[in-house]
């Protein structure tokens, strides 16, 4: 089986990539490979900071890897978070960051909004981009207990649930890291 390493430490993501590639890959994390660095994301897009994060860990490790850069864009707030969507209060706190999403709505109609994911993948030297994005609304407050960030707000076009409220296997099927993930796999099973 051959192993990729994925430049994060979140669990929640980890065990969410597992779950798509099921035992085609083995995934490793950071601490998989004794990488304990705080890994610089100052890049503008999605794009600039999945490469980002991919090239540090290619340079410093010698290894095929593969990162991601996914956030919350919301169309009334100016497509924010973006890129800022781990850190958008000034902290990496979820609830935090998610009521500052609600707060700024307020009782703005437009609550249309994306999840979007780009992952970035060094393969023997080359550089490949997969992206997927679900389209949604926010809801008025939270509801459910699964999945991650923003999911007890982001509910996808065509389901009456959040992210929080579906299973891992619903999510997964329908989810910008889903449909990102699905790309990237597909390509790796061409290689």
């Amino acid at each position: 089986m051959k192993s990729l390493v994925f430049a994060t430490n979140n669990q929640h993501k980890l065990d969410e990539v597992q779950a798509i590639v099921g035992n085609t890959f083995q995934i490793k994390s950071l601490k998989d490979i004794g990488c304990v660095a705080e890994i610089p994301e100052t890049g503008e897009t999605f794009e600039e900071n999945a490469l980002q994060k991919s090239k540090y860990i290619s340079d410093h490790f010698h290894v095929d890897c593969f990162s991601d850069d996914s956030g919350l864009e919301v169309e009334a707030l100016n497509n924010e978070p973006g890129v800022y969507s781990a850190h958008y209060s000034g902290s990496r706190d979820t609830e935090t960051n998610m009521q500052l999403v609600l707060d700024k709505l307020g009782s703005n109609p437009n609550r249309n909004a994306r999840f979007r994911c780009v992952i970035s993948l060094l393969l023997d030297g080359k550089e490949y981009f997969f992206e997927g994005s679900v389209e949604g609304t926010i809801a008025e407050e939270r509801s459910g207990t699964a999945g991650f960030g923003y999911d007890p707000i982001f509910r996808p076009l065509g389901y009456q649930e959040t992210f929080s409220e579906m299973s891992s296997e619903q999510k997964n099927k329908i989810s910008h890291r889903g449909k990102a993930m699905a790309k990237f796999v597909e390509f790796l099973l061409k290689q």
